[in-house]
């Protein structure tokens, strides 16, 4: 489920929320007021390398140590 940035008209707060579907009504946090307004906020994905996996050539592709070398 997406986690959406709101921002409350009345009183200024910002806030995030879970949202399951798009008719679910949001109310904000500290005055529980409807009049809220969905920011625009970043997208981010994290993660780690495996450490399994081999370091990447300089093409990127495959790991070889040159480029063209992809297969050898």
């Amino acid at each position: 489920m997406p986690i959406f940035e709101y921002q409350c008209r009345d009183c200024g707060t910002k806030f995030e929320k879970i949202v399951a579907s798009s008719d679910q009504t949001v109310a904000c946090k500290n005055c529980e007021s409807q009049k809220v307004q969905m920011l625009l906020s970043v997208f981010a994905v994290g993660g780690e390398r495996k450490s399994g996996a081999p370091e990447p050539g300089p093409c990127g592709a495959c790991g070889a140590p040159r480029r063209g070398m992809c297969g050898e």
